[in-house]
């Protein structure tokens, strides 16, 4: 499995980015999965649905289950902040691609996605694990480098850059332990 991270601050662009990519890398016949990094209380089932209810009863996990779909929730009795790879041990082993949102001061390798009308800086000067950057503004970027510059709005391109580069993203959970 390979495995990218998308570094941004919000609204630079890396939900739709990563959305765009999951189709550009389906159609070469690849099978995606996704990461996200979510913050503070978040739901994906709501008020009186049968999951919620087992939740708000206690249930430490709750797994549901159709013949299209799996959904595993796990409610933490205590704050756990987990690291990005106790999330991708969790994943299919299937898989092709996993692409990671958020998770920006992970030790993945990342494209950093930027916008100079963000008004923000850049993090490709400080971290070393950011190997591009997408950006809709290249001739902006406040410093020059040897990185390679992708084109925000054009994710097939960027597939095809990381379909390019694939061994590079090759991921082997034994490095991390």
């Amino acid at each position: 499995m390979k495995v990218v991270g998308f570094a941004g601050y919000s609204g630079s662009g890396k939900t739709t980015l990563v959305e765009q990519l999951i189709p550009a890398l389906k159609s070469r016949g690849l099978r995606v999965s996704v990461v996200k990094h979510a913050h503070h209380k978040f739901d994906i089932d709501h008020p009186g649905k049968d999951t919620w209810r087992h939740r708000e009863a206690g249930a430490f996990e709750v797994v549901a289950a159709s013949s299209k779909r799996l959904v595993l929730m796990r409610e933490f009795e205590q704050s756990a902040e987990l690291s990005v790879h106790h999330l991708l041990a969790e994943l299919y082993p299937g898989v092709d691609w996993v692409l990671v949102e958020g998770f920006k001061n992970s030790d993945l390798l990342k494209i950093e996605v930027w916008r100079d009308a963000s008004a923000r800086p850049v993090q490709y000067t400080d971290d070393p694990f950011i190997v591009a950057i997408a950006t809709d503004s290249p001739a902006q970027l406040p410093e020059s480098t040897l990185r390679p510059v992708l084109d925000l709005n054009d994710a097939d391109g960027v597939a095809g850059w990381l379909v390019d580069n694939g061994a590079r993203f090759e991921y082997n959970p034994q490095a991390y332990l």
